[in-house]
């Protein structure tokens, strides 16, 4: 048997409706999503524990399903199996995901007053006032290439490691080590010009 559920007599197998999928078929993604969509949401449900987010991923899989039916091959195993594997992956990455934004968010609570400018404190005259700094930030931030200031903002206000950043954006972890040290540099400088401004 081709299915993990019951099939009307003469319905089209799973594996036919991801050699379906493959060749752009709409309809046959329909007719998978209408055989699986509560496996899936179930399994999300349990990982993610939260109602509406579960809705949201669900469609975001299916979307990937659609997406990257091109890397099914039926003599590695079942649909099902790979569709099972792809969701577990999405779910569990987007817990990490929601874990990471709440230790971060912990973090900006716990230490108002250091959170996020305790890592250039060290690059700044003590009698800049905070809002000044902020400015200033913002300034030399701003000035810095644009795949340096995601990794910076990635890393320090949304609290990520350098290997859930690589992760997040698909960039390889040595590239990320690179354009978080070569930004923090920028940064650095920039900062040290601004101050004999002041």
């Amino acid at each position: 048997m081709t299915s993990a559920v019951d099939l009307e007599p003469g319905a089209p197998s799973d594996v036919d409706l991801m050699l379906g999928i493959q060749s752009g078929d709409a309809d046959a993604l329909s007719q998978l999503y209408d055989r699986y969509n509560g496996i899936m949401r179930a399994l999300i449900l349990r990982i993610i524990h939260n109602e509406t987010e579960t809705d949201d991923l669900l469609q975001e899989v299916f979307m990937e399903i659609w997406n990257q039916a091109k890397n099914f091959a039926a003599e590695k195993g079942k649909p099902l199996g790979w569709m099972v594997t792809l969701t577990r992956r999405r779910a569990i990455d987007a817990l990490r995901k929601k874990q990471a934004y709440a230790r971060a968010e912990e973090r900006l609570q716990a230490q108002p007053e250091q959170q996020p400018l305790a890592w250039v404190q060290n690059a700044t005259e003590n009698d800049i006032e905070a809002g000044d700094t902020r400015v200033l930030m913002a300034k030399v931030i701003n000035s810095i290439p644009e795949a340096q200031q995601q990794v910076i903002e990635l890393a320090f206000f949304q609290g990520m490691s350098q290997r859930e950043i690589a992760s997040h954006t698909n960039i390889p972890l040595g590239t990320v080590k690179t354009r978080l040290e070569l930004g923090l540099k920028k940064i650095y400088d920039g900062l040290k010009e601004l101050k004999d401004e002041l």
